[in-house]
């Protein structure tokens, strides 16, 4: 199979889909690879790396032309135009938030995966977990920056200082997202309040910190009183594939600390923070209510060579599935990678994602050919 690595395009995007190992094991095992000229230099990969792993270097428009083509970020106004009816993509999608995505992968007949959505049998989301972690360790430190006089923020050091209490980070979600950003924040001697409805898994977070990070079970007045005490609210709720339900109300915001920092690692699933919208690397930030609003959809782009071998590494062994099979005998034998399947033809293939974005849902396994 022919396998095409797009430069991405998104702003400030600097990730690419397959590192030099990856493709040397795909190349092993009997396939073509094509990587886009200066793909992986945002990632600190060059051309001559992907050349001595057995890539060939093309040009964008063949990067597309393969037969399956594995991105990091959603299909931008500009690649719309290489998508076509005889196309595999595998990427993170989250159709949910991006309705319009869906709309073009639909009218163009793509068969599309997201990594988003493939899910293992106990619930857990391996191809998402990678850059939740990540989101979930910048969090922190982007909200530190952004709480520095300087940049607007209250002036407050999160991690205190001898005789001064440190800033207290609230943060709404206890996933891979959430646990990931408390523990950071927690390491940076912030007073750290972890709130989720799951109670086993505050027990668990509990037991693993040993009371550093303070749980509390969340509900619409615990929630109140926490988001009004937040120096920096970090919002971590995931619902896979559907889109994030906004658990915090534009009046919580309006109460919070003048300079106060809300970070929605949400965002790319339509954010948990009602009201708020996408911003991007090249502008970050926005003022309401006097709170400083972070809201990037792609944070691991920040720390692309880190997150570029962190998402290879989780998302290589699937690739390598569809391309040594073929995609239907792949999802056939694999109800992980059958739930990544969210759209075939001019239908949407995964339940979460029909319900989101008002289509009818199809079983992927009647349509893939």
């Amino acid at each position: 199979m022919i396998v095409g690595v797009p430069t991405e395009v998104k702003d400030s995007e600097r990730r690419v889909a397959l590192t030099p190992d990856g493709v040397r094991e795909l190349v092993a095992a009997g396939h073509q690879v094509h990587v886009e000229q200066g793909a992986g230099s945002g990632s600190s990969i060059g051309d001559e790396e992907y050349l001595q792993a057995g890539a060939r270097i093309v040009s964008t428009a063949e990067a597309w032309a393969s037969e399956l083509v594995v991105k990091v970020k959603e299909p931008q106004a500009t690649e719309v135009g290489y998508l076509r009816g005889d196309l595999t993509l595998f990427t993170y999608l989250h159709l949910a938030a991006y309705p319009e995505v869906a709309d073009a992968l639909l009218a163009a007949g793509t068969t599309a995966l997201a990594y988003e959505t493939v899910r293992l049998s106990g619930g857990a989301l391996p191809l998402l977990a990678p850059m939740s972690e990540v989101a979930g360790r910048m969090a922190p430190q982007v909200g530190a920056h952004w709480l520095e006089a300087e940049n607007g923020g209250r002036g407050v050091l999160l991690g205190g200082a001898p005789g001064v209490r440190p800033a207290r980070v609230v943060i709404v979600g206890a996933g891979n997202v959430g646990w990931n950003a408390a523990w950071i924040a927690a390491g940076m001697e912030a007073e750290v309040v972890l709130l989720d409805k799951d109670l086993d898994r505050l027990r668990w977070v509990d037991q693993i910190h040993q009371g550093r990070i303070m749980t509390l079970a969340s509900n619409r007045g615990t929630l109140e009183r926490s988001v009004a005490k937040a120096d920096l609210l970090i919002g971590a709720v995931l619902v896979p594939g559907g889109r994030a339900p906004q658990v915090i109300t534009r009046e919580m915001v309006a109460g919070m600390k003048p300079g106060a920092v809300l970070v929605d690692i949400a965002i790319d699933q339509g954010g948990c923070v009602e009201g708020i919208r996408e911003t991007s690397h090249t502008h970050p930030v926005y003022e309401e209510h006097g709170v400083i609003h972070y809201a990037v959809g792609n944070i691991p782009g920040a720390v692309p060579h880190t997150s570029t071998y962190a998402l290879t590494n989780a998302t290589l062994p699937y690739v390598t599935k569809v391309a040594n099979h073929g995609l239907r005998a792949a999802v056939s034998a694999d109800p992980a990678l059958l739930a990544g399947v969210n759209t075939v033809g001019s239908e949407v293939t995964n339940s979460a994602v029909a319900e989101a974005i008002g289509r009818v849902y199809h079983e992927p396994l009647s349509l893939i050919r």
